[in-house]
Formats: structure tokens, sequence, C-alpha cells
């Protein structure tokens, strides 16, 4: 970096001796690069709350950041680009941002599988190379009018290899990203979208490749020497770094923590692959991308390497870089109609040629109009890699001040408009159909018919007692069987990595045993593939994405789509060693609650006090005692319907015990609150009853009892605390029902269920609380879910008032 005079600047120390020794700290290099640090974090982070509203991705609040931040904006302010931004710092400046640019490419290339680059369909591959060649050649296009005006003087191939890149990029991050936030990961749309942006990643590292290596030099020798020592070691490291990282995989078990040994010499292999590929004169970037891609996808070491590396680069290094870029980007630079024109005839020609080629292609693909122009839309995102491919054109002066300001505006202006476009166009949710969505609760006319469960999970500590409590729900071998979908539930949170989940994603709803080879050895896949080979339940394994406060409309749309009977979702809440039940995340309590309100069919809250034991019990092996509490109502008569089908399995006893009033008290009738007027012979409860009764006279046991008050209650149903389950309705219906005066701590739960996980009340059981799906509109399951809260230290109290 020069000064306007042509001199060198002065070499910074690297610390004060403090203020109190009249030494400023922004004279020195490490307080200024911590004072920029923190400057650059604070306002990309406030911009991207500003953005959010407008669900624009992280990197648009990082990029404006950055230009807000040089002369464009705050920098025209002199006495603060000096004191801030002073000439001198800029080498720190530039090596700390690249060298954690270099590791932050290193994870991408982490998060591109080339095994689904590979089995990329021949519609995607289509798609990939219109959505690069059309823009590639519009890029060379627009750089000879470019050339001939603003950019005169610069290195005529290069510039045009350099422009037609930076048209042709699709930011597979970023696309991702927006991906997963408009929920569209796993429509068609999603995954052509992902392979084909996977397609468009690898071959735009190969034609920047190209683009540096003719700028490096004016010799077409030297470049071709460049190109063939490029091409010698990526072959040599797809020779030696595989095998290398999979010994090192070999040595880190499912379960253990990844030595710190292999992670330092990881990351010390990624900094010697930037050195010899900058040694080369490509850019010590590719080396490190070349590396990420390398690292074998399966088992945990891919993952511990993102988690040690990511927070520090993503949180602290990689703004350095935007910052380092909106320093070189100065949109005072366009000025007059002719750059302003410019600008016009790139962005339009940026976008004619990326949405124009995906959309031509897709409809030649015949996919509908909608769908092909959502796709071109998506494939327009840009993001880090244009900023990278510019700024590497710019510090090889092929691109100018102009020319560089302009390109990166066109950045901007196309990632900022894909979201509210592709949400102008596309909207997969108004196309769901319900007309044939008729079996929305396990009680129905025709129990023979196919059962659909959506069970969900947030980790493997629920898939034992889940698959436990599916396998128990099988019944006998009837016609059309039970039909599971194993739902993982993942936050989307603000971590690039998040990308990783979208492979969990692509093939979403579709069977284990259609997926192929997997190259991953995931314990849940693994878990749920050997129920499925032992029980020939039909299983299909899906995966939703979202944040936590919507992660809610996953589950609900899911259901809906896939016409479920029953949502089963983990408690929020996990027991320890001591029996104790302890908070697991308090954001999953809020997830079973908007589901309870907005389900489309029942709902069942599973609390797992080891159901089964901590794994998967064989069917041969089953040997369940489960217990119905009946008091009446729908949600008991649901819950009921649910353990006569556990009921049809030969491993499984199951006892319903009907609670009436004492027969001195049954014949007053006096209300208590809005729910006690269910009379004894309730005429639902009585037909659904007999009718249990009649099928299932032999293999179940049925005891009434008569009870006077609460506390009855409670020793009727400690009598029974000795079973593996309890399946309880959410809200019973019937005087016995209405005098648990129970406090609860989690409404969610109902009395019954408050009652069962209170620990005053001693067992071991795992408890499945029932929510029966209601159609009448502000009544039922919908306004259940109004219920005072206490705090959680509250005691659970029960009320000893005599049954009317």
């Amino acid at each position: 970096m020069v000064t306007t005079d042509g001199a060198c600047p002065a070499a910074m120390k690297a610390t004060s001796n403090g203020v109190f020794q009249d030494d400023n700290p922004l004279d020195f290099a490490l307080p200024l690069l911590i004072l920029q640090i923190c400057l650059v974090v604070v306002l990309t982070r406030v911009l991207a709350v500003v953005l959010k509203p407008l669900r624009q991705p992280r990197v648009i609040a990082e990029i404006v950041g950055g230009i807000l931040l040089g002369p464009s904006a705050l920098g025209r302010n002199t006495t603060y680009l000096n004191k801030v931004f002073p000439a001198r710092s800029h080498t720190v400046l530039d090596t700390i941002a690249n060298l954690g640019l270099l590791f932050f490419l290193f994870l991408v290339g982490l998060e591109l599988d080339l095994k689904s680059v590979r089995r990329t369909g021949k519609k995607a591959l289509c798609i990939a190379l219109a959505g690069i060649s059309l823009p590639f050649v519009l890029g060379i296009g627009t750089s000879f009018a470019l050339r001939s005006t603003i950019s005169k003087g610069v290195d005529k191939a290069p510039f045009l290899i350099f422009m037609g890149v930076a048209f042709s990029i699709t930011a597979f991050p970023v696309l991702a990203r927006i991906l997963a936030e408009l929920k569209l990961l796993t429509t068609d749309v999603g995954r052509m979208a992902m392979s084909a942006a996977a397609v468009n990643d690898v071959a735009a590292w190969i034609l920047l490749a190209l683009a540096i290596a003719l700028s490096g030099s004016k010799s077409a020798l030297v470049s071709l020497w460049v190109l063939l020592c490029g091409t010698g070691f990526v072959v040599g490291c797809t020779l030696i770094v595989p095998p290398i990282f999979r010994w090192m995989q070999q040595r880190c078990p499912e379960g253990e923590p990844v030595k710190e040994l292999y992670v330092c010499a990881s990351l010390v292999i990624v900094l010697a692959a930037g050195f010899i590929t900058d040694t080369i004169g490509i850019h010590a970037l590719f080396g490190a991308f070349v590396i990420g891609v390398l690292v074998p996808k399966e088992g945990p070491f891919a993952g511990a390497l993102v988690e040690k590396v990511e927070d520090l680069v993503s949180g602290l290094f990689l703004p350095l870089y935007f910052v380092s870029s909106g320093l070189k980007t100065n949109i005072a630079t366009i000025r007059g109609a002719q750059s302003w024109g410019f600008l016009v005839l790139v962005i339009t020609t940026a976008c004619v040629g990326k949405i124009g080629g995906t959309v031509g292609v897709s409809l030649a693909c015949k996919l509908p109009f909608r769908e092909s122009l959502a796709l071109g839309f998506l494939m327009n995102t840009k993001g880090l890699v244009e900023l990278i491919v510019l700024n590497i054109g710019k510090d090889r002066k092929v691109l100018n001040d102009q020319t560089f300001a302009i390109m990166v505006l066109m950045a901007v202006f196309t990632t900022f408009t894909t979201t509210p476009l592709v949400m102008a166009v596309y909207k997969p949710e108004k196309r769901t159909s319900n007309a044939i969505y008729k079996h929305r609760t396990i009680k129905r006319k025709d129990p023979d018919t196919q059962l659909r469960i959506l069970a969900c999970f947030h980790s493997t500590r629920n898939i034992p007692s889940m698959i436990n409590l599916v396998e128990a729900s099988r019944g006998i071998e009837k016609k059309e069987g039970l039909c599971l979908y194993a739902m993982h539930l993942m936050e989307l949170s603000e971590r690039s990595s998040a990308i990783l989940m979208v492979h969990k994603a692509r093939n979403n709803g579709i069977p284990f045993w259609n997926k192929g080879k997997r190259s991953d050895s995931d314990q849940i896949v693994v878990a749920f593939e050997a129920f499925r080979q032992l029980s020939h339940v039909s299983i299909r394994p899906m995966t939703a994405i979202s944040a936590m406060h919507e992660l809610y409309e996953d589950i609900c749309g899911s259901a809906e789509r896939k016409r479920v009977a029953m949502i089963i979702l983990p408690f929020h809440k996990h027991q320890r060693i001591d029996g104790v039940l302890e908070t697991t995340r308090t954001e999953f309590r809020c997830v079973n609650k908007k589901v309870l309100q907005e389900a489309p069919c029942s709902v069942g809250i599973l609390v797992d006090r080891g159901l089964g034991g901590n794994t998967h019990v064989a069917a041969s092996n089953v040997s369940s005692t489960i217990t119905v509490l009946f008091f009446g109502g729908n949600d008991d008569q649901e819950a009921l319907a649910y353990g006569a089908r556990m009921a049809e399995h030969p491993g499984i006893s199951l006892t319903v015990v009907r609670f009436l009033p004492s027969s001195e008290v049954s014949g007053e009738i006096v209300k208590v609150g809005s729910d006690t007027h269910d009379e004894p012979g309730n005429s639902a409860d009585e037909i659904f009853l007999a009718e249990i009764k009649h099928k299932f006279s032999d293999s179940v046991r049925f005891e009434e009892r008569a009870v006077r008050s609460a506390s009855e209650t409670v020793d009727v149903i400690m009598e029974f605390s000795k079973c593996n389950m309890f399946l309880v309705g959410r809200m019973p219906g019937g005087q016995v029902a209405a005098t648990i005066n129970v406090k609860s701590e989690c409404p969610e739960l109902g009395p019954v269920g408050n009652l069962l996980i209170s620990p005053d009340f001693s067992t071991s059981a795992s408890v499945l609380v029932v929510q029966q799906y209601t159609s009448r509109p502000g009544l039922g399951s919908l306004s259940t879910t109004k219920v005072a809260e206490l705090p959680e230290n509250e005691d659970l109290k029960l009320s000893d008032t005599d049954i009317p």
C-alpha cells in the first residue's frame, strides 16, 4: 500500500506503552486492529438485524457494512479514515482478513460434497451449464464495452476472463441459506437449485484459477506453467490428502471428542496448501478450498473441524475481509451518465444472462414456468465468492476503481433482490390440497386403514424411546400397516455451517433404502434403518431446518402434506440419572405449544423416562405394560384408540382404568368450571368404550374405579405406577377430572400429565399425552392452550374437593 506521494508509509509497532506515557493506541497495529474488528462486527450485526425483516442473508449486511466504513460513506471524512483505517494499517488488515478468508474457504470446501455433484441429475447439470455459459459469454461481451471506455489500458485476456467469471458465479452458501429461510430446501426447486449451484461452484473455482493464472504474467509460457503446476497440485492432493484425513478419522470414533493434535494437523495442512498455491502463483485461497473439498465428509471429523474453526473465523476475522473490500470500493468513482449507464448495463446483462439462461433450459426440461422463473432468480445469487473474484482482480490491476465499484454494486443488487423476487413468483404452500386428507385422528371408523405417524426428534437422545413407541404402535400385520415419517428437527442458526444440514434435507421423505450408498455413518439413519428392516414398517426420513420460532410451521406443514393422523413430539425436558426431569431447551417447549395450537391432526407429547430402555427392543422381545387413564372426553378417547392399536402387539399388555364419580354422589349434577358438564353416562364415551371392550375383551384388562376426591384419584393412579407407560388425554372431561385442580407448570400436558411428571408422584413410567384433532372453531384443542403457568419451582398442588 502506498501513499499519494509514492512513499511507503512508516511501519507500525505492534503494541503501545499506554496513554499515560503519551502513546496514542491508534498509532499502533494491535489496538488499531482490535478497534477495526469491533467496529466492523458491531456495524454488520446491527445491519443484519435491520435487514432481517426483509429476509436478507447476512452477507448483504456484511458487504454493505464494509462499503459504509469505506470511502463511499464514512470514509468521506478524511479525519475518520486516517485515524481508524490509515494507509499504514492496510497491510496488517489485509493479512488478517486473508488469513480468515483462507480458513473460511476451507470451511466452504468442507460443505461441498463432490459425491453429490457427481450424482447430479441431467436436468440440474443442464441448468448449471446454461447458468454458467450464457452469463460468461455476456460478461465477455460487456467487458469489450467497458475496456473501450472506463477500463482502458487493462490486459485484455485476464479482463475478459474475470468479467466472465464474475457474471457466471452463483454463491452456493448464500443460496442454501436463502432456500432454508424460505423453506424451499425440500421442494423440487430447492433441490434443483442446490444441485446446480454445487456444479456452478466447482466450475467457478476452475475458471477463477484460470483467470488468476492468466493475470499473473504477460508471458503465455509463465501462465502455462502456472496452470500445469496448479493441475499437478490438485492431482497430488487428490492422491495424498484423503488417505491422511481418513487415517485421522479412523482414530476419532463416534461419540468421542476429536483429538486436538488432529485438528491442529488439519489446520497446518490447510496453511501449507495455501503456501504452495500462493508460491505457484494461483492464490493461497485456492489451496485451502481444495483441502476442504478433499476432507472425507462422513463421520464426526469434518463436523469437529467446523466447530473448532468457524466461530472465530466467521465472527471476527471474516468481517475484516468485507471492510478490506469496502475500503477499495468508492461509489463516488461512478460519476457521469456514462458510468451510471454502464452500471445499469452490467446489472441488466448479469441478470438476463443468469436468469434467462436458467429459465430457458428449465422450460426446455419441461419445468413449469413459475418454478423455472424462481430457479432463475435463485441462481442469480451472488456473495462472498463474487467479492473474492473482484478483489483478486482489483489487486492484480485487472479491475480499476470504477469497474470494481460497479461490479460490487451489481453483486449487492442481484443478491438483495433474490428473496423478494422468489417469494413473489413461487409459493409452494398454496399448492397443497386438503381434499384427500381424511384420517386426522387415530380414532376412526375403519381401524384397518393405514396409520401415518409423524415422529419428531431433536437428537439421538430421543431415538430409542421414539422407536420403541413406534414398535408398540405397529399393531398386527394389517393390509396397509404403519407408515412412519421420522422428522429430525434442526435449528437454522446464524452459523454459515448450517449449510451442512442441506445434505440431510435433500432426500426429504425418500425411504432410506432408495438412497443408495450413504457417505455418512449417521447414527440416526442407522437406527431407523435397522428398525425398518426388523419391523417391516414403512419409514421415511425427513429434516426440518428452520429458525426455532418457525419450526412448528415445518412440522404442521409436513403433517398436512403427508396426511398423518398423529404428530409425536418429545417433551422439552429429559430425565437425569437421578430421575429428575431437567429442561433440555426452553425453545422446544414453545415449539410444542405452537404445534398443539396449529396442528392439522392429533398430537402426542412424549415424556421420556427410558421407554423400553436405551436401545431398540426387537419385536420378539417386547414386553411392556401400558396403562390408559380414561376420564372421558375427546382427548381421552383418542388416547384409548391409540392404546387399542398398541394392544394388538403381542408383547404389549394394556390396562384401561376408567374413573367414575362415587355412586353416593353420582346422581347429583353440579357444575364446577367449564369442563364438568359431562355426566357419568356420556353417550360418546360409553359407545366408544363398549366398542373397545367388545373387540379386545380377551387381550385388554378393563377396570372401573369410583372415586370421591382428587386424593383418591391419585391413590388409584399410584397403583399403576409400575407400568412402562401412561397414555392420557391432554384435556380430560368428566366430573372426576374436574377435581384434579393442578396448578400446571406445563399446561401443554394438561392436569393429568402434570400430575404424572410431578416430583411428588413417584414413577419411572414414560407418559404420552394425547390431544385429539378437532375442526370446531374456537373449541377443543385450539381453545385449551390458554392455561395459567407457574414459575418452575412452584409445587404441584391437588384439590381435595369432593366430587359433586
